[in-house]
């Protein structure tokens, strides 16, 4: 089953195209106070030290927005829709607030972008976060079918009660996070417009980096949980009434998944730390979730005993 509902679709593309609106009207209303090229670029102080062409600063910042809406649109998840719309308030308002600095300047040499802008962006980015938190209860629920329990079990007493619990790391996934770390800062500021707009990739990378580097999975009486080891979100959560079944597979992760992280494929979705033991559920929309854990065995076959005993209730 496709959680990506059109109505999902719709509230996810919403803020993008709100901001991309914003944007243009100022940038067309304003194009004759621009100076060309526009400052583009700021020092620590918020001096300009680069600078973009009118017309290249239009089409950057629309290629930017778009992919950006691109990206979400195709990947979101309904309890991710607040991530949508933070992201695009604070990349709205930072494209926003880039032209009003240039706004009736003789020379750009002379603009100044104060530091200043990055706490209104952030500010602006967290009220749309609220704002995609709440617009959450609009998207339905997936409906899921009765499962039908396929797998190993473990035996359990009709009154004993069971959960597992493993951690897993991947020490490549915490380098690169660190370099990623170390990296947004220098592109930021030395790198030159527009190619210091690779700093948000920097950032893209730290975050879900540092977030995989070391996963706890869990299996109780709430399902299958994923989350990083040292805080309780962002989590992925397969409920018992989702679960179809869990086993084992030995995954190699460049061939099935194309990588390791998070992955997303066709029909498939993983929290790939390394190439071996998996643990793979299969749910009742028809896709799979693999992650891989040591003892992925016992994980599966309690999953399955769990939720067997789930479907009976």
């Amino acid at each position: 089953m496709n959680h990506s509902t059109p109505r999902l679709r719709t509230l996810v593309a919403l803020p993008f195209d709100l901001a991309f609106a914003a944007c243009l009207v100022a940038f067309v209303l304003w194009y004759d106070r621009l100076p060309d090229p526009l400052a583009t670029h700021f020092g620590g102080g918020g001096e300009a030290n680069g600078f973009t062409g009118r017309a290249t600063y239009g089409f950057v910042a629309t290629a930017l927005l778009i992919g950006l809406r691109f990206g979400w649109t195709l990947l979101v998840r309904r309890n991710a829709l607040w991530g949508a719309w933070a992201t695009a308030g604070f990349t709205g308002t930072l494209l926003f607030l880039l032209v009003r600095d240039n706004l009736d300047a003789g020379d750009a040499a002379g603009v100044v972008s104060p530091l200043a802008n990055l706490t209104v962006a952030a500010a602006v980015g967290g009220l749309c976060a609220l704002v995609g938190l709440a617009l959450t209860r609009f998207v339905p629920v997936p409906e899921v079918e009765a499962p039908v329990v396929d797998g190993p079990l473990l035996p359990l007493g009709a009154s004993e009660v069971a959960g597992w619990t493993r951690t897993a790391e991947s020490w490549p996934l915490a380098g690169i996070a660190v370099l990623a770390l170390a990296a947004a800062p220098v592109a930021l500021v030395l790198v030159p417009w527009p190619w210091n707009l690779f700093a948000f990739l920097d950032v893209a990378v730290f975050v879900p980096g540092l977030a995989l580097a070391r996963i706890r999975v869990s299996v109780d009486r709430r399902g299958l949980t994923v989350r990083p080891a040292f805080l309780s979100w962002p989590r992925v959560r397969i409920p018992l009434d989702e679960v179809a079944g869990a086993d084992v597979r030995d995954i190699v992760a460049m061939d099935e998944f194309g990588g390791w992280g998070y992955r997303v494929r066709a029909h498939r979705t993983g929290v790939v730390l390394r190439s071996g033991e998996a643990l793979v559920v299969r749910r009742t929309g028809g896709r799979e979730f693999a992650v891989t854990v040591p003892d992925a065995r016992t994980a599966a076959a309690l999953l399955n005993t769990l939720a067997e005993r789930h479907g009976k209730v």
